[in-house]
């Protein structure tokens, strides 16, 4: 049972599986990320309220530009759909939408329509949704030393440099889930997970509901983050 006072802040998901779970229906893949977006629906939701401060979202790679066009097409239709569909739900919830990545680099009208969320969602209180849109890893860090280089401070800490990656008021990441079963963190929020529990379960991404979410929560509470300390300095207090 998930216990309210240790729910981590903050929990990203690499939602992995949309292409399978299509292929053993014998679907064509863009059913597999229209039933992902339904999961998303759910999660975001659930996520809201059970307290929740951030939930960060992999949604799309800059090495998904790579996959066939169709797929990319659909994907980008599926995005505006998504914030047409949840638009007035996130205001009404009191939601804030941010997002990290390169939006430059997206069609027209979904970026016109990511843009209109996020600046009508600006000053919500609420939990923080984090989509992760063209996004990289290794070219956050990129851009962050380059917008550095470009700047006038010269003495950078670990606290100023976060300050210049996406989406800056983002915490570290508490908890990372990535499901369908693979093992790895594919260039995802690479700064922000230095400390950050992993969680990884073979459901596929579109059967990933509320119960699913609460036992990668319950596992997470069931856990010593020590942060390089040993467990009696975690237990004098120290972190």
């Amino acid at each position: 049972m998930v216990q309210e006072e240790k729910i981590p802040s903050h929990v990203a998901i690499i939602m992995d599986g949309n292409g399978r779970w299509a292929k053993k229906r014998g679907l064509p893949r863009i059913f597999g990320h229209r039933a992902g977006v339904k999961a998303v629906e759910k999660i975001v939701s659930h996520a809201a309220n059970i307290g929740i401060k951030y939930l960060s979202l992999f949604a799309f790679s800059t090495e998904n530009w790579l996959r066939p066009k169709d797929e990319v097409s659909g994907l980008m239709m599926l995005l505006s759909e998504f914030v047409d569909k949840k638009f007035f739900e996130i205001i009404e919830k009191d939601i804030k939408f941010v997002v990290s990545g390169r939006l430059i680099d997206l069609p027209d009208e979904p970026r016109s329509k990511v843009l209109k969320l996020i600046e009508t969602s600006k000053n919500n209180t609420g939990m923080v949704l984090n989509l992760a849109l063209n996004y990289g890893g290794r070219k956050e860090i990129v851009d962050a030393v380059n917008k550095i280089l470009a700047s006038d401070i010269k003495d950078i800490d670990e606290k100023v440099f976060s300050g210049f990656l996406y989406s800056p008021e983002v915490p570290d990441i508490d908890l990372l889930i990535r499901t369908s079963g693979e093992m790895r963190i594919s260039n995802f929020m690479l700064w922000r997970l230095a400390y950050a529990e992993l969680y990884f379960t073979k459901t596929l991404w579109p059967d990933f509901d509320e119960a699913e979410f609460d036992k990668a929560i319950f596992d997470y509470q069931n856990r010593d983050r020590r942060f390089g300390m040993t467990d009696e300095q975690i237990r004098r207090g120290n972190i």
